[in-house]
């Protein structure tokens, strides 16, 4: 952008010589959900000054459409939160011909921040780092499924055939799928840098570039949504649902996180360290240990996200980590000096990239400031129970485990930390309440 993004009437006099008419304005909710609004350009200005009005329990409000009981929405009288059009992340979108992208700042109607935005989090996570000297450089790595209608009014996997993981072409993306979105995500301006056909069926991911937290967050926010919208123009559906189908695998969100110091040095890596490792990186590595339990119920934010968890799955099981080792929930890959980092494989592809990011970045600081000491690496496979403790295994128990953890409430703030929490152990009892199918093929017949 050649102007002040500051300067909406600049702004919109650049895209309107651009031919562009119309700006969507775009926030995420607790979920990780693409909420917003389209924007006629010639109303840019208004809605820089006054906000776009939204009401507060869109953050509480489920896939469904259910509005969740969470303090400070029904029983306040459904307040409103204003989204400001942060105007410096404007992008193209070359799935919508005439649109920009910009993503929105939520604010309480005094003008503080809402205590519910994710974006918001990120920031303050950032902000206590930066109290030890420190940023957060981080990578995602977002895997996902692609299914297609089986005309039947259900879903099959797109290119539903077996063997394909890493294979390139047609064989397992029988119509160009992948390149296309690779291309328009490449003019998106979000730096991605690779896609590939994953392990199952239909499964495929896309890299980021590593960056700052914020940046990187927003970007991984954006291409969830941005996947999402290619595949559903091409007569797709991309789901980021943690484990769709009962005969496959699930889908990861891999977070490479490494540590900078205001000079922009590397410094979780030592050449004399153990392992090639900081102190400042080793207590990295053990605050994440440390605070696991809690943190699957950030990253593993749904009822379905404990199915992807087992032995022999790819994802992991354990509390470990583990030295270019796959089967551990910390991964170091090998390369050292500035390319020093920890890659958390603990996420799948549900979690809100806000909140995921932001629940790394914390789980570090505190590791950082307490200067805890990592355990000794996992030698050999990390499914084995008798070498480091079970993460949760149900998403109930990993809400207990954050609702437990005051020290992460803390730094994460409680307000959202409440908030999260009322939301998703709505989201359990619900599930507690419904039959399933499996219920009634394995009961109604014979009981």
């Amino acid at each position: 952008m050649n102007v002040d993004p500051t300067d909406p009437a600049a702004v919109a006099a650049m895209l309107r010589e651009r031919g562009v008419d119309v700006v969507r304005v775009s926030y995420s909710d607790l979920i990780g959900t693409d909420r917003g609004r389209d924007v006629l350009v010639d109303e840019l200005a208004s809605s820089m000054h006054h906000g776009l009005a939204f009401c507060r329990a869109v953050y509480h409000t489920s896939p469904q459409g259910d509005v969740v009981p969470v303090t400070g929405g029904i029983e306040d009288g459904l307040p409103d939160i204003k989204v400001v059009p942060d105007l410096a992340t404007l992008a193209p979108m070359p799935w919508e011909p005439g649109a920009v992208w910009a993503l929105g700042d939520a604010h309480d109607p005094d003008g503080e921040p809402a205590a519910e935005s994710p974006r918001e989090l990120v920031r303050r996570i950032c902000g206590r780092l930066g109290e030890l000297g420190l940023s957060g450089i981080v990578g995602p790595e977002l895997e996902f499924f692609v299914v297609e209608q089986d005309g039947a009014g259900g879903w099959r996997r797109y290119g539903d055939d077996p063997g394909n993981v890493y294979v390139v072409g047609r064989k397992g993306d029988p119509h160009g799928l992948l390149l296309a979105m690779l291309r328009q995500l490449r003019d998106t301006g979000l730096r991605v840098t690779a896609a590939n056909h994953e392990f199952s069926p239909g499964q495929f991911e896309i890299n980021l570039d590593h960056s700052d937290m914020l940046d990187s967050a927003d970007r991984a926010f954006r291409l969830k949504s941005a996947v999402q919208e290619i595949a559903r123009h091409k007569g797709y559906m991309a789901t980021f649902m943690a484990k769709p189908f009962n005969d496959e695998g699930g889908s990861g969100f891999h977070l490479h996180m490494s540590l900078v110091d205001h000079a922009g040095e590397n410094v979780f890596g030592d050449p004399d360290g153990p392992h090639g490792l900081s102190a400042r990186g080793l207590s990295a590595i053990a605050g994440v240990l440390a605070h696991a339990p809690a943190l699957a119920a950030l990253l593993n934010p749904t009822i379905n996200s404990y199915k992807r968890f087992g032995p022999d799955t790819l994802a992991p099981w354990l509390i470990d980590w583990g030295l270019d080792n796959r089967s551990a929930m910390i991964r170091i890959p090998p390369e050292r000096g500035g390319a020093s980092r920890m890659e958390v494989r603990l996420g799948d592809a549900t979690a809100n990239p806000y909140l995921a990011t932001a629940a790394i970045g914390a789980a570090a600081y505190l590791g950082i400031k307490h200067g805890l000491e990592a355990p000794a690496p996992l030698e050999g496979y990390g499914y084995d129970p008798e070498k480091a403790p079970l993460l949760p295994q149900r998403l109930a128990d990993a809400l207990d485990a954050l609702e437990a953890d005051a020290e992460l409430q803390e730094v994460l703030g409680e307000r959202f930390v409440a908030s999260f929490l009322a939301y998703k152990r709505n989201e359990v009892e619900r599930f507690e309440r419904h039959v399933t199918d499996w219920e009634f093929r394995e009961y109604a017949y014979h009981l």
